[in-house]
């Protein structure tokens, strides 16, 4: 698409995205947007975030976290850090991960995101699922990072702050290259799994990890 075109179509994607909260802030002044980034992979954790946005802000380059370049992506993380009304992350590890299920880590995920949050949302916008346990009214709306500006605010801080775990994860497994595929079931990342077998950040409880054999030495850094 030619730059111009490129850049109504952003335009008008920005202002269906807050556009949309600011209608429900009409009844329930202090929205909160959650979703998460992780359940997909092979290793690593689950990570939800919970963003508050102040009515009347327009975030240049928001979007779906997923069709965010990189580096856009963490300036879009500041951005809406810096802006945000409040901010909470959740992170349960792949080891809670196999002592329960994904979808439920993800839930977890996301109660914790609430409860950092530190202040109480009059609703929360969620991305594809509900919260049974939380007493504050919800709307869960399915691909939500494509229609409302908290959820797509979410899910940029939850993808900045699990690529940076597993960059970390990275630096003491780097074998596994976690840096290029941040956990994914890549080709790489497989081929990875049948030379060294799972490291203790894998979930186990995932067949694609479990149909492999573990190996001793998990492709530590010396």
């Amino acid at each position: 698409m030619p730059p111009e075109p490129r850049r109504r179509a952003c335009r008008k994607m920005l202002h269906v995205l807050f556009s949309h909260d600011d209608e429900i802030r009409r009844k329930y002044p202090v929205v909160a947007g959650l979703d998460e980034a992780g359940r997909g992979p092979l290793a690593g954790p689950v990570v939800a975030a919970a963003v508050v946005l102040p009515p009347g802000l327009t975030i240049e380059g928001l979007r779906d976290s997923k069709k965010i370049a990189e580096k856009e992506r963490k300036e879009v993380f500041w951005h809406i850090v810096r802006c945000a009304v409040a901010v909470g992350v959740g992170i349960v590890t792949a080891e809670e991960i196999d002592r329960t299920n994904i979808l439920r880590s993800t839930k977890r995920a996301m109660e914790i995101a609430l409860e950092d949050l530190g202040i109480r949302p009059d609703i929360l916008l969620i991305d594809a699922v509900q919260l049974p346990h939380i007493d504050i009214p919800q709307h869960s709306i399915i691909r939500g990072e494509s229609a409302s500006a908290s959820i797509a605010a979410a899910s940029v801080v939850a993808k900045v702050v699990r690529d940076d775990i597993m960059l970390d994860y990275h630096e003491k497994y780097p074998a596994y290259n976690f840096k290029a595929h941040k956990g994914y079931s890549t080709r790489q990342h497989m081929e990875m799994l049948r030379a060294y077998g799972p490291c203790p950040i894998h979930r186990k409880s995932f067949s694609r990890v479990m149909d492999v054999q573990p190996s001793l030495d998990y492709g530590l850094k010396d």
